[in-house]
């Protein structure tokens, strides 16, 4: 038989949200692994989506995306933000925010450019620098604070540093930058061309009255930056797979070039639901609050256990530190959690390349009220 050549990604196996998500199946547990809500969209949303649909909106969207919807993204950026966008040259609708990542790395890193990523990191972003040749530089934040030595990160930077990659707020952390880290990295690109990639899918699940600093906030930043964004997250429809990237027209540009080879466009109708969903702005600016009622609901009903619960600043995770419960490394604690407790959770070591073993899980608590109860009863008899 012919021997044939492996693929660029022969190392990278299935998910851990996959894998997890499997596991819970199999075992009928409570599956607070995978980051997707239980519970159905606003109703009004589908019903806009059927409308569309019915109207006729079912062949091809724009490449950059229909009009009436990068126009309501332009505005929430603005009110949100206080950040100015052109609707047509500077905002791209894509099939989600990992299309979007894709898509960023895939238009500005070639062959032995580096990038620095912070661990722990959402598992797109290193397999797909390696994908283009890239060269990725960690630094990785630790437990259980998660915190970024910027003097760390300064050593890292090199004159072939093309790109930093941030997730802000974190996942899974849920840690969010403060303004002096927001300082600190203009001071780091400065008279530099390194781009920015800022992936801010849960931009709008921040709690405790703490504010979003959004890399487009600041012009020295922004004008070098390319802003992930993602629907899934903030109308409960992850499933639906659309985000958009808002960046500076020469970056759009370039981004468009191989956006177009990628997916072209996205769905038509969900792109018109979307953007008269969007025109009122209380469809999410309650997510905050509404989020942070599940995070406390949680928090509370594991504040007796030998659980230690790590801050939760903003996103739908929350982080539990177990070495009171067990000293077995996290895979095989969240595993034994699944099997045995039925409650599927992901080991934070898969966030780092080296595998960082904390003892440290994360929880998903974007799930109904009856599902976090079950999973609190289960968790409490540990």
């Amino acid at each position: 038989m012919i021997q044939l050549p492996l693929s660029k990604l022969s190392n990278v196996g299935t998910t851990i949200f996959s894998q997890m998500t499997q596991l819970a199946n199999e075992n009928e547990a409570i599956n607070l692994s995978q980051g997707f809500p239980d519970f159905m969209p606003d109703e009004e949303l589908l019903n806009n989506v059927d409308h569309f649909i019915k109207k006729g909106f079912n062949q091809y969207a724009p490449l950059g995306g229909m009009i009436g919807l990068k126009e309501e993204i332009a505005r929430k950026i603005e009110n949100s933000h206080q950040a100015v966008y052109h609707p047509d040259s500077e905002i791209t609708v894509t099939a989600g925010g990992t299309q979007a990542i894709f898509t960023a790395i895939a238009s500005f890193i070639k062959k032995e450019d580096e990038v620095i990523i912070f661990e722990p990191a959402y598992d797109c972003y290193e397999p797909t620098v390696e994908l283009f040749g890239g060269v990725v530089k960690r630094f990785e934040m630790k437990a259980p604070d998660y915190e970024i030595d910027w003097n760390t990160v300064k050593g890292l930077v090199s004159e072939k540093t093309k790109m930093i990659i941030l997730n802000n707020p974190n996942n899974p952390s849920g840690k969010i930058l403060k303004e002096s880290d927001i300082q600190e990295l203009i001071s780091i690109v400065k008279d530099t061309s390194i781009r920015i990639l800022s992936d801010e899918v849960y931009e709008n699940i921040v709690f405790d009255g703490k504010q979003h600093l959004s890399i487009c906030r600041y012009p020295e930043l922004k004008e070098r930056s390319l802003l992930v964004a993602s629907f899934g997250k903030l109308f409960h429809v992850t499933g639906w797979k659309v985000g958009y990237c808002a960046a500076p027209k020469a970056l759009t540009d370039e981004f468009r070039k191989v956006h177009q080879f990628n997916v072209f466009c996205v769905n038509t109708p969900i792109q018109m639901a979307l953007a008269e969903y969007m025109k009122n702005d209380g469809h999410y600016n309650h997510l905050n609050q509404f989020f942070q009622e599940k995070r406390d609901f949680l928090r509370k009903g594991l504040a007796n256990t030998s659980f230690e619960l790590l801050d939760c600043e903003g996103t739908y995770f929350q982080a539990l530190k177990y070495n009171r419960i067990s000293d077995k490394n996290d895979v095989d604690f969240a595993h034994e959690l699944t099997i045995q407790h039925k409650v599927a959770s992901v080991p934070f070591s898969a966030f780092y390349k080296n595998k960082l073993n904390e003892n440290v899980i994360r929880l998903c608590f974007a799930k109904k009220q009856e599902t976090l109860e079950r999973a609190i009863e289960n968790l409490t008899k540990i």
